[in-house]
């Protein structure tokens, strides 16, 4: 990490001093993603993803009877590929070939690039990518679009480690990470459930009210203010049709006439924020 993060920032001022331009050379900050290495099918998955980046780019083609080894900056063909005494001292490619249930042999890391081609050949520019889960949105569990790779237990896991900090203020750009926004939906989801038994309606009651009616707006006002779901999250949480029909309640509709016509126990609730 504090590699990648003197990398694009040295760099970058290198290049612009010498090229009198300005701004980001590269596309985007360095991401980096938390991997459950004790369990074969994240790790591998995430490891056959790196190695098989230049087929996705078009780099190596198979159709062309070309190899992922002919990729020359990769740490299979750098590493992996090559025999123990010829690696870099600090590419541990034994371990991640045993949990990948390969020897460190000639024969072993032979069946290794041949698997990986096979896939390259089957796959194309598909290669190594990873199904997102249709839980994407509670889970952020991603190699491409989420903040960690693993089980549920894992997730778990490290939000206990990070326990409070997720709760810090931060700056603007960090409350809309995908750590952030997977808290703030998980927090939102929790609230809405609160909500709703405060102002003594279920689920399936939310489906015959309008979208004007004022325990919803109530809710969608405190979800608004408290979390950092979407107004269209908001909307399809509390059937109040589109985002713009949400929003439009929540701007418009006067607080005062909104608390007289909801319960006292939503009001303490409100107020409460928990």
């Amino acid at each position: 990490m504090e590699g990648m993060k003197w990398l694009q920032n040295t760099y970058t001022r290198r290049f612009n001093v010498r090229h009198r331009a300005w701004g980001r050379v590269f596309g985007d900050r360095y991401k980096a993603v938390v991997v459950e290495g004790e369990l074969p099918e994240y790790y591998g998955s995430l490891v056959d993803y790196i190695h098989l980046n230049p087929v996705r780019a078009g780099v190596v083609s198979g159709e062309r009877g070309e190899s992922v080894l002919d990729y020359p900056w990769s740490s299979l063909a750098g590493g992996y590929g090559l025999a123990p005494g010829k690696r870099p001292k600090w590419l541990a490619a034994e371990v991640g070939m045993e949990r990948l249930g390969y020897v460190d042999t000639a024969g072993g890391r032979r069946r290794m690039v041949e698997e990986l081609d096979r896939r390259a050949l089957s796959e194309g520019r598909q290669s190594g990518l990873v199904p997102l889960p249709e839980e994407m949105d509670a889970r952020m569990s991603h190699l491409r679009r989420g903040w960690y790779w693993g089980s549920q237990e894992f997730a778990e896991k490290l939000r206990g480690m990070l326990g409070q900090k997720m709760d810090a203020p931060r700056s603007r750009a960090y409350r809309r990470t995908p750590q952030r926004l997977s808290h703030g939906l998980e927090q939102a989801q929790r609230w809405v459930g609160q909500g709703l038994k405060a102002a003594g309606l279920d689920r399936q009651d939310l489906k015959a009210l309008p979208g004007s009616d004022a325990r919803k707006v109530a809710l969608a006002k405190f979800l608004r203010e408290r979390t950092t779901v979407s107004l269209e999250w908001v909307a399809r949480a509390l059937c109040m049709g589109g985002a713009a029909n949400a929003g439009h309640y929540v701007r418009t509709r006067p607080w005062k006439s909104v608390r007289r016509k909801i319960p006292k126990a939503m009001l303490r609730f409100i107020g409460a924020g928990s």
